[in-house]
């Protein structure tokens, strides 16, 4: 998916995302595309690839790409939050 900065990954966030919350933040979140499209849209086309991953039977995958999603979710609510 994403360039990961290993030697900064957690072992829950290897177990959960394949990558760190700090490489989320910086390659999804922050991402030229998310800024051009948006949040929701981002949010929908990793979760488009998590079902790509369960066609090519690859539920871990698929599994770790719903935890991307759920963690942007939750980063734009605390945003919002912290807006309001």
């Amino acid at each position: 998916m994403m360039k990961t900065q290993e030697n900064k990954m957690t072992e829950f966030e290897s177990k959960c995302y394949g990558m760190s919350q700090d490489d989320i933040r910086n390659n999804i979140i922050n991402s030229i595309t998310t800024k051009f499209a948006c949040i929701e849209m981002t949010i929908m086309g990793i979760l488009s690839d998590a079902q790509t991953m369960l066609e090519f039977d690859d539920p871990d995958k698929a599994r770790k790409y719903m935890n991307i999603a759920k963690f942007i979710l939750a980063e734009q609510i605390q945003s919002n939050k912290k807006a309001a």
